[in-house]
């Protein structure tokens, strides 16, 4: 930007008036004094669960309604600033703290396309190598490294709760449950066939190679009982001895879960817990999780015969290449978003596709 305009300024106005009325904050604080009010009864704390999730609701009610407030504040103080200034040059002196005004607005107003029932969700993800042994089991890892640098980035808390390490090097699979304000929201594109292309370190000729990975993103649904009814009929219920994450023999005896679902014949398994009762609620989390997946992807599809074009994010649907050789390039290819640097992409800095695809949808 060369000039700053006051047009500018009253877009950036308007744009964050539009958003904060899309989010119906009197909604929202009407709610936060509801469980605000809660907190403080004399027997809050009796149900420690209940409790915990009280309060990370209302943490997460007072950090938006905190955070649109002061946008609000800051533009039209900004529009007040630079209405007092007469001269032109001294109303550039403002263009740093509009961009930077403008940057923080653009990274909330993503909260708008969020609305869908479990955006707010924790979100379970797992990263499945593809075919390929040793090179899929290395993208795999690699996967979980870019992962793991982005939930940092969003100040989101993780714990892998199953892992299998590849024979050689990286990982055939593993599950991570993140704990973080809209992390399904954020994380649900990312579902689907990550492509990386490469001259292979574990190619003795040195050739280029190409491999696959498979991310499935699901939500932690607290009600998920309301949503998903499952006969007991449709279960298969099995013990299992399993190891702990990293492949440790943690549990000694037959603590571990494995749950299959008869009619679609999805399998599921838990070792997180030490208790087997345990396990089986979590396992069962994570099926219905899986269930409501499909049950989305099947609405979608209805939808895609509407508005065309949407693919079922799933094997063999690839989502985004990577290539690191001939040239360098990571494109999402439902968005076309594009960078030449990759090594800045798989150092967790995924804000820019992240995002593009929760605008696109």
């Amino acid at each position: 930007m060369v000039d700053l305009r006051k047009k500018d300024i009253q877009d950036l106005q308007k744009d964050i008036s539009d958003t904060l009325l899309s989010l119906d904050l009197d909604s929202k604080k009407s709610k936060l004094k509801v469980l605000e009010e809660e907190t403080i009864q004399e027997d809050f704390w009796k149900d420690t669960e209940t409790a915990k999730k009280i309060m990370e609701e209302a943490g997460q009610l007072r950090e938006e309604i905190e955070t649109a407030e002061k946008l609000h504040q800051d533009v039209n103080s900004l529009v007040e600033l630079f209405n007092s200034i007469e001269r032109e040059t001294d109303q550039n002196q403002l263009i740093e703290e509009y961009e930077s005004l403008r940057q923080r607005y653009d990274k909330f107003s993503i909260r708008k396309f969020l609305s869908s029932k479990y955006d707010k969700a924790n979100a379970i993800l797992t990263i499945h190598a593809g075919q390929g042994g040793t090179e899929s089991n290395d993208w795999a890892s690699m996967l979980m490294r870019m992962y793991t640098m982005y939930f940092d980035k969003m100040g989101w808390k993780y714990n892998i709760t199953e892992i299998l390490n590849g024979t050689e090097t990286g990982i055939v699979t593993v599950t991570m449950d993140i704990i973080g304000t809209y992390a399904f929201g954020y994380l649900k594109r990312e579902h689907g066939t990550h492509r990386l292309v490469r001259i292979s370190p574990f190619n003795a000729q040195g050739l280029r190679q190409t491999t696959f990975a498979g991310v499935e993103v699901l939500p932690i649904m607290e009600d998920v009982d309301l949503d998903i009814q499952i006969p007991d009929t449709d279960l298969e219920f099995k013990a299992v001895r399993a190891g702990g994450p990293g492949g440790q023999n943690v549990n000694k005896t037959s603590s571990a879960v494995q749950i299959t679902h008869i009619p679609t014949g999805i399998t599921v398994q838990s070792s997180e817990q030490r208790s087997q009762l345990q396990n089986r609620e979590t396992a069962m989390k994570v099926l219905k999780a899986k269930l409501l997946r499909i049950k989305m992807d099947e609405r979608l599809e209805e939808i895609s015969q509407i508005k065309g074009n949407y693919k079922i994010a799933g094997w063999g649907n690839q989502i985004r290449n990577y290539v690191l050789h001939p040239y360098k390039l990571v494109k999402d290819l439902r968005t076309g978003i594009e960078t030449q640097n990759p090594e800045s992409v798989l150092d967790g800095n995924l804000e820019e596709f992240v995002e593009a695809e929760i605008r696109l949808q």
